[in-house]
């Protein structure tokens, strides 16, 4: 073989890789029924459930805020971010949770909640809130 052939076969055998890594590591939405089974950080969408209380307590702990949250398969669960209370939560149409589960609670390490803009009426808002790391 050439020492062309050779080198164009390694080059096609490294972006075959390259993709294949690129596609695998991909991070798509996932319920917190998936986020249980699997002990991984992982994106879970959905709504505030603005029946029940948030809890926040800034002069207890300044660092710990709770609330539950429905999943896009309408499975309730209770979510506790170390960080303070994003503000204006209470208005979000959607949340985004980066975070994994542990026992029967999301720990979430960010919160990103898509709100509706003041500004135009067709497009949303994003906001995101980062807990602290220690």
């Amino acid at each position: 073989m050439k020492k062309s052939s050779i080198i164009l076969i390694a080059i096609i055998a490294i972006a075959i890789a390259m993709i294949l890594v690129i596609y695998t590591d991909s991070s798509t939405y996932s319920t917190f029924a998936e986020a249980k089974e699997k002990n991984t950080e992982l994106y879970v969408v959905g709504v505030l459930n603005k029946e029940k209380d948030l809890f926040y307590d800034p002069v207890q702990d300044a660092n710990h805020f709770s609330f539950y949250m429905y999943d896009n398969d309408s499975t309730e669960c209770k979510v506790v971010f170390n960080g303070s209370k994003p503000q204006d939560i209470e208005r979000s149409e959607q949340i985004v949770l980066t975070g994994k589960m542990e026992g029967d609670t999301f720990h979430a390490t960010k919160i990103l909640m898509k709100c509706p803009s003041k500004y135009n009426k067709d497009e949303m808002e994003f906001k995101e809130a980062t807990s602290a790391s220690l």
